[in-house]
């Protein structure tokens, strides 16, 4: 009685979200595509990465780690908003709005779906990164993995937003030099963010890649956990709720 109560206050259904969940990522596991994109194109652009810098390893230290913050929310964005436009043009999600299902419901089915992909894209792309190619950071492992993670989120909460105002998938590509292009010009992964013009310096300010290109060097430059690192994880976190609400707005009934 207590548990039904509980779930009758909270403002999702758990037993829906789950089936949403579900439902999502079996229908990414049967399209290879989207499978491969998730998990292994991080992998390939690190080894590019350390290709292209062969015969100059300082630069692959500098920029192994800040790349954590980048790659996840290009490759989760692409495929989040391009499988969630694809359901709705199909009427998929206009049908699940006619039953008994709240926006968040739905909302949130995504969110838990691809944050186990997520999860499994950043594993796959840390383990890759600290062992094979050699990248060497101070601090633990786990914390290139909570930035990855975290851009995989913001990815796919900028997907999910996208998907609302294209009509096709080729409009959501379209969407990438508008939403994600000019956050990966003035993150400070090519220039220093305190070397920048003015105007550059307080764009990037608010654009939540900035904070997660410098959450990786904390955690690659200091031993532990420091206040910096966890104030622009918590930065780049509430910039996800954000989205995700207001993606949770454009679904109508």
């Amino acid at each position: 009685m207590n548990r039904t109560r509980l779930a009758e206050r909270l403002p999702f259904s758990p037993t829906i979200t789950a089936a949403t969940a579900v439902r999502v990522l079996q229908q990414i596991s049967r399209d290879r595509g989207s499978t491969a994109l998730l998990l292994f194109i991080p992998c390939m652009l690190m080894v590019l990465l350390k290709l292209m810098f062969h015969g100059s390893q300082d630069t692959f230290q500098r920029v192994g780690p800040q790349v954590f913050g980048v790659f996840p929310v290009i490759v989760m964005y692409l495929v989040a908003s391009v499988s969630t436009l694809r359901e709705r043009t199909t009427g998929t999600a206009e049908r699940l709005l006619t039953m008994p299902v709240r926006r968040l419901d739905i909302v949130l089915g995504y969110s838990f779906a691809f944050a186990f992909l997520a999860l499994l894209q950043a594993v796959l792309s840390t383990l890759l990164a600290v062992g094979p190619l050699g990248l060497d950071i101070r601090g633990p492992a786990y914390l290139l993995m909570v930035i990855a993670m975290l851009g995989a989120l913001l990815g796919l909460a900028l997907g999910l937003l996208v998907s609302a105002f294209a009509r096709n998938e080729f409009q959501a590509v379209q969407f990438l030099p508008a939403g994600v292009l000019p956050q990966f010009l003035v993150c400070g992964l090519f220039v220093p963010r305190d070397e920048m013009q003015g105007a550059l310096s307080a764009v990037a300010k608010v654009m939540p890649m900035t904070y997660g290109v410098q959450a990786a060097s904390e955690a690659a430059a200091h031993a532990g956990v420091t206040a910096v690192f966890v104030r622009d994880a918590l930065l780049i976190l509430g910039c996800v709720i954000l989205v995700l609400v207001a993606s949770a707005a454009t679904l109508k009934r």
